[in-house]
């Protein structure tokens, strides 16, 4: 049919592009391309030649004729025209929208629109706005499109094409910086600012003064919901400024806990508070009040005759923070016990000996007074640890210190008395 066999040629190219392997199914193409399609569409900054690439690639490998001529022969095969297609590929931007439809709502793809960038703000929030849930109002301004002049920027609705630019709203300046040497640098034309247009003045718009948009102020309402968290977001599509010929961003709100809460700390769905109970209150059990972050007041207390060791944990279900979107549900709250001893350091040998027929009997050894006879006395010093071992981490500083200067100067001693021999 072709005369002879065409000479073969790369096969692998296309299912590298995809990152799929050679084996593998219509699905497993599907949903490579519509991965990488998305991805490296132009509209959201991708590379057009990769986007190219990926719809040329797909065209040929979900086609099973022109799968089985690419397997066989390669590349070059399809190009010579095996396989009715012919070497040329279909516009990509049609293969993407068989898969997505017009990109961004924007009719087609090709419509030439770039993608605006998004504006993102901050928003300052308290553990208790994201525990309660909270509306935020914040007065905005942005970019809107001139109402007047439809962002045309003039009354007739017509536009120039820039001189100094040529259209391309860039301009290239050159200069010598050494004989033969030509430096070149590309810089925003100061004639359209880099729109590539100019507008006479007599056509200009009244309203935005030839400037295709307005400044708009609105105030607007961030609704906090219960359970969200620290640099959350929370988005608002199609409300970031407004350009010509440009698919509108996204106006983005970030959570921000300012600070942390005095009492409460959190960890993701769970709260954490620290309580110190004096030693009566931990062996003979207590009760106090928590305020919690919504005004409840939680009355806590131990079981009688219940004993809290220190750094223990006790939980409480239902009592932490609501679950985002399921605000029903709740995390726990922990309490983190801290027993702290009486300040005074003795006890009478009543209170003593009270406490040893109340309290268990501890894990030292009982002495006898033939062992206690052996012994030698000694005295505890009270001692504030820290300071302690900061003074002998100087300490040990100084005397590494002192020994380099001793080895430092005794070379120099040793050339002295050689000098005097």
């Amino acid at each position: 049919m072709f005369g002879q066999a065409p000479k073969r040629s790369n096969n692998s190219k296309y299912y590298d592009v995809l990152g799929v392997s050679k084996s593998a199914s219509q699905d497993e193409l599907k949903k490579a391309y519509r991965k990488s399609a998305i991805k490296n569409h132009p509209d959201k900054g991708g590379d057009p030649e990769k986007f190219k690439e990926l719809a040329q690639a797909y065209e040929v490998l979900s086609d099973p004729e022109k799968r089985e001529i690419y397997d066989q022969y390669g590349e070059d095969a399809l190009k010579e025209g095996m396989g009715g297609g012919g070497g040329g590929v279909h516009d990509p931007y049609d293969i993407f929208e068989m898969f997505f439809g017009p990109f961004n709502g924007s009719g087609s793809s090709r419509g030439r629109k770039k993608q605006g960038e998004d504006v993102v703000h901050t928003v300052k929030v308290s553990l208790e706005d994201l525990y309660n849930g909270t509306t935020k109002k914040l007065s905005l301004s942005r970019n809107k499109l001139c109402p007047k002049c439809k962002g045309k920027g003039s009354k007739s609705g017509a536009s120039g094409r820039c001189y100094g630019c040529q259209g391309s709203g860039m301009r290239i300046s050159r200069r010598q910086i050494a004989p033969g040497m030509i430096q070149q640098t590309q810089h925003v034309c100061p004639e359209c600012r880099g729109s590539g247009e100019v507008i006479s003045e007599r056509d200009r718009c009244s309203q935005c003064k030839g400037n295709k948009v307005v400044q708009e102020k609105k105030v607007v309402e961030v609704r906090v919901e219960k359970g969200m968290k620290d640099g959350q977001k929370i988005v608002y599509p199609g409300e970031a400024d407004e350009a010509p010929d440009t698919v509108t961003g996204d106006l983005v709100f970030v959570l921000h806990q300012q600070k942390e809460h005095p009492k409460f700390k959190r960890k993701f769905d769970d709260l954490y508070v620290e309580q110190s109970l004096n030693l009566r209150e931990a062996l003979c059990g207590f009760q106090f009040i928590l305020t919690h972050l919504d005004g409840r007041k939680l009355l806590v207390k131990s079981d009688p005759g219940e004993v809290v060791k220190p750094d223990q944990y006790k939980a409480i279900n239902d009592e932490g923070m609501p679950h985002y979107q399921r605000p029903f549900m709740k995390g726990r709250l922990f309490i983190h016990f801290n027993v702290e001893f009486p300040d005074s350091g003795t006890l009478s040998p009543g209170q003593c000996q009270m406490l040893k027929t109340i309290l268990p009997s501890g894990s030292l050894q009982q002495l006898s007074d033939t062992e206690l006879n052996e012994c030698e006395e000694t005295t505890l010093h009270d001692i504030n640890i820290e300071e302690e071992m900061k003074q002998k981490h100087n300490q040990r500083q100084q005397e590494a210190y002192d020994e380099d200067e001793d080895d430092t100067d005794e070379p120099t001693m040793h050339r002295m008395a050689c000098n005097q021999q």
